[in-house]
Parts: C-alpha cells; sequence; structure tokens
C-alpha cells in the first residue's frame, strides 16, 4: 500500500499457506520463494518485491529460512536483505543461490555479517560475487562467530593468482565457528589447496568442505593426504570435477587405510581415476571403519573395479544408498551402473516426485547438518 505496488501472485501463494501453519502453532518454518519450481506456476521475484517481504519479515517472528534461489534479485534486492539482517534476530538460514546480485550486493552482504549476530547459514552459490566481495566474506568471517555454513560458490574472479582461496586460507586459521565450506568453480589450483590445507592443521571446527570443480590435481592430493592424518575434525569432503588421477586417489587411500579415522563421506567423481586408485579407495574401507561414503561415478572402471565395490556391497561394508554405483552382471561379466546417490545432487534442481531431500541424494547435508538444508 505504501508503494502502491502490486504484490507478486507467488509471494503471496506462499505467504498465504505459510498463515494456514502460523494458525496451526508452527514456528521456525522456511519461506520457500525459490524461482525454479516445476510444480506450480511462478512469477519470479525482483528486487522490489524484495522490499515487500522484507516489510512483510520484519513483523513476524515465525519464519526463520527464507529460499528465494534463482529469481530475479539484483543488487537492490541484496540491499533490502542486508538491510533486514541488519535488524532481524530470528531468520537463521538465507539462500540467495542464481540471483546476480553481483560485487555490490555480495558487498553488502559482507558488511551485514559485521552486525548481524543471529544468521547461521548464507548460500550466495552462483551469484557473480567478485573478487572484493570474497575477501571481504574472508575478513569478515574472521570475526564472525555465528555463521555456520557459507556457500560462495562460482565468484567472477579474474587473475591467476588465487588471492581469494589465500584469504579463505587465513580466515579458517581464525575462526573456530564454521562448519560448511563451499568453494565450488573457485579456480583452485595445487598452490590454492595448499593454502586451505595449511590452515586445516590449525581449524578445529570445520567439517564438511567442497572444493568440486576446481582444476586440483595429484599433487595437491599430497597435502590433503598429510593433513588428514592429523585433522579430527574433517567428515565430508567433495573433490568431485577435479583431476587427482590415480596417483592422487593412491595418497588419499593410504592416510584413509592407516591414519584417518574421522572422514565418513568422500566424492572423487569424474577425476580421471582409473582402476588402480579405485581399487586402492576400496581396500582402504577395509580397514577404516568410519569412511561409509565413496562416490566414484565418471571415472575409469575396468574389471577390477567393478569386482572390488561389487564385493564391497556385498559383505555389507558399502550400504547400496552410500554409493552412486550398483554392480550388475551381463553374460557372466561384472559392471557397475550410476545411481542417484551423491552428496548434493538435488542443490541445482528437484524432483517433480518424491523427496527433494532425501538422505541417499544429499548425504553431505545429512551427516554435517548445518541448520536447515536450504
Amino acid at each position: 500500500m505504501e508503494k502502491s505496488q502490486k504484490i507478486n501472485p507467488f509471494i503471496l501463494h506462499v505467504l498465504q499457506e505459510v498463515d494456514e501453519e502460523i494458525k496451526k502453532g508452527l514456528e521456525g518454518i522456511t519461506l520457500n520463494i525459490a524461482g525454479n519450481s516445476r510444480l506450480m506456476p511462478v512469477e519470479r521475484v525482483t528486487g522490489e518485491d524484495f522490499w515487500i517481504l522484507a516489510r512483510i519479515l520484519k513483523k513476524t517472528p515465525y519464519i526463520s529460512g527464507l529460499d528465494v534461489r534463482y529469481n530475479c534479485i539484483s543488487d537492490v534486492g541484496a540491499y533490502y536483505a542486508a538491510k533486514l539482517l541488519q535488524k532481524n534476530k530470528i531468520l537463521k538460514y538465507l539462500r540467495m543461490t542464481g540471483n546476480k546480485i553481483e560485487n555490490k550486493g555480495g558487498m553488502l552482504f559482507a558488511a551485514m555479517l559485521q552486525i548481524n549476530s543471529s544468521l547461521e547459514k548464507l548460500d550466495l552459490g552462483d551469484c557473480d560475487l567478485g573478487m572484493q566481495s570474497v575477501i571481504a566474506f574472508a575478513t569478515v568471517l574472521t570475526q564472525n562467530q555465528t555463521i555456520k555454513g557459507i556457500n560462495l560458490n562460482r565468484p567472477i574472479l579474474y587473475g591467476e593468482q588465487e588471492e581469494s582461496t589465500v584469504h579463505i586460507g587465513h580466515m579458517l586459521k581464525e575462526n573456530h565457528c564454521l562448519v560448511e565450506l563451499h568453494m565450488c568453480k573457485h579456480h583452485i589450483k595445487n598452490c590454492g589447496i595448499k593454502q586451505l590445507c595449511d590452515a586445516l592443521y590449525l581449524n578445529r571446527s570445520l567439517r564438511y568442505l567442497d572444493v568440486s570443480c576446481n582444476k586440483i590435481t595429484r599433487d595437491g592430493m599430497v597435502y590433503l593426504a598429510d593433513v588428514l592424518k592429523s585433522n579430527t575434525t574433517l567428515e565430508v569432503i567433495d573433490l568431485s570435477f577435479n583431476r587427482i588421477e590415480d596417483a592422487g586417489a593412491n595418497y588419499l587411500s593410504e592416510t584413509l587405510a592407516s591414519h584417518n579415522r574421522s572422514l565418513k563421506a568422500l566424492s572423487v567423481v569424474s577425476n580421471n581415476i582409473e582402476g588402480g586408485g579405485l581399487v586402492a579407495l576400496s581396500q582402504s574401507m577395509k580397514t577404516n571403519p568410519t569412511l561409509s561414503n565413496i562416490y566414484i561415478w565418471g571415472n575409469k572402471f575396468d574389471e577390477a573395479t567393478c569386482v572390488a565395490y561389487s564385493d564391497l556391497i556385498q559383505i555389507g561394508r558399502l550400504k547400496p544408498d552410500n554409493t552412486d554405483v550398483e554392480p550388475f552382471v551381463v553374460d557372466g561379466r561384472l559392471y557397475l551402473a550410476e545411481v542417484s546417490n551423491g552428496l548434493k545432487k538435488h542443490y541445482y534442481w528437484r524432483p517433480t516426485d518424491g523427496e527433494a531431500c532425501s538422505h541417499s541424494s544429499n548425504a553431505g547435508f545429512t551427516l554435517v547438518p548445518v541448520g536447515q538444508h536450504i
């Protein structure tokens, strides 16, 4: 009414559903206004729509989570969101994935985190953040002690110096609260993973590290394998879509077989690993009682690989829900088929039927539950 602005019918529909939940006495409600819903027609939320949303959220104590991924919220919407969170003490989870708030919007969120003391999980993946805002987040998180999970996937970075990784490494040495860190598509190379591993010798809070879709090779696994000998905190590591090859898999399997007893899940999907490295990882599971989830699809399977993982599943050491392969036989020979399990299969999309947050498809969030998975 104040701006004589028509309210987005999608927001109106969701708010009416929330009203019904509030009437039932429910609290801690997550407001789901994701723009990629395939189950109902959606008019995507803009920055101006977010102004209305912010006004409503100021006045309700029942909503603790907000999911506005894949909408058209630019830096204008980021301004309203940051302003809301400077004063809001109720909202604990915010997912902005895929909204192009860019560097300007990222800087507004980083400034907000200097004031806000209630937000626990913030997802700014695929938001076109710039180098300046990524460094600002790293700097703010040396002081902020309430954020437990942050997603900084796919920033727009220029240059090959990996400044962002250096700053995040420094942050991990100082921060003792962060549990979940996503750095997918950060152009991390071996020098960058070394920066992170140096910090992990000192960090005692991080449990979920996602460095998928980067440029890490087998040399980077020397640093990771070494830190895993002494780090007792990390429980989930996502190395999908790198290039660690056989040698990198062997470094990891040696540590997992003889030293590390805290890691629960490892994803090496599409890492150009051949039979020798894959079999070595399977052998490490026989001596390591803690590692329960392993994801290997997209590598180069030979017959020995198929037999090794089939044996693990057959003897009950590897549960079918905890891996992304399933054995089958054709003409007396064993093969592996892909199964839709993983650490975060439903991060970028949601199925049209069935559970969008099934444990086997989103095992990373199940093993390391940082508040709600939004």
